[in-house]
């Protein structure tokens, strides 16, 4: 699968270990529903944050309808969800509609743990 830098790239459970398990950079998942209201206000958030951390932090989107596996394993009951992947592990969850600056946080946190 191809994915711009800078884009929210649609990842499935086909390829969610490729695009995110073992991407060599952290990866944000956001678990969505195409009927989520809060999901649809978050996507251009996430689209927002994706150009400014291009080349530092990819940015994915999961469709837990469709993708139930994925959204299985990763126990996720509420949508949006949020969760920042690095080397294959989760490092933060974020359950819920925010603005850009509580995902930035996050990110930021996670990154100046990480390295």
């Amino acid at each position: 699968m191809e994915t711009s830098e800078g884009r929210v790239a649609q990842v499935n459970d086909g390829d969610f270990g490729s695009e995110v398990l073992r991407s060599p950079i952290p990866v944000l998942v956001d678990f969505y529903a195409d009927w989520c209201g809060p999901c649809k206000i978050v996507a251009p958030t996430m689209e927002v944050l994706s150009k400014e951390y291009a080349g530092k932090v990819k940015f994915v989107k999961v469709n837990v309808d469709i993708n139930q596996e994925v959204a299985s394993k990763y126990d996720i009951m509420s949508i949006p969800t949020a969760m920042l992947f690095e080397n294959g592990e989760v490092k933060d969850i974020l359950v819920g509609a925010y603005p850009a600056a509580a995902y930035r946080q996050r990110i930021d946190s996670a990154n100046n743990r990480l390295g």
